[in-house]
Formats: structure tokens, sequence, C-alpha cells
């Protein structure tokens, strides 16, 4: 199971793809890239808030073992 830190990582690198990809297809006229990409943006942007929250809810967690 991926711990909150992973899911923020993996949702910073969806993010930055997303940005990539966005504006390649912005630059070549691509709409469909374009809307992939923000998508993948958005798509990373709740992945890494995931991770956040899972992040908290462990720090908080009195049983949660080392």
């Amino acid at each position: 199971m991926a711990t909150g830190k992973e899911h923020e990582g993996e949702g910073k690198w969806n993010q930055a793809k997303g940005a990539v990809k966005e504006g390649f297809g912005a630059l070549t006229g691509d709409r469909s890239t374009e809307a992939e990409g923000k998508g993948e943006r958005a798509k990373g942007k709740i992945q890494e808030e995931y991770g956040k929250i899972k992040s908290d809810l462990n720090d908080e967690d009195p049983t949660r073992r080392p």
C-alpha cells in the first residue's frame, strides 16, 4: 500500500507531465493533447491532496506503528 508521501510525489509528477503535455498541445494547436494535459494536471492535484490527507491522518493515529 502506498504511503501518503508516495501519493504526493506521484501527484506532483502527474502535474508536471500534464503541464508539459498541455503546453505542447497549446504550442502545436493540438487541442486533444492540450485537454489530455489539463486532465493529467487535475488528476495529479487530486492525488497530491489525497497524499497530504493520508499523511496527516497517519500522523494523528496513536495506534500507528513506526
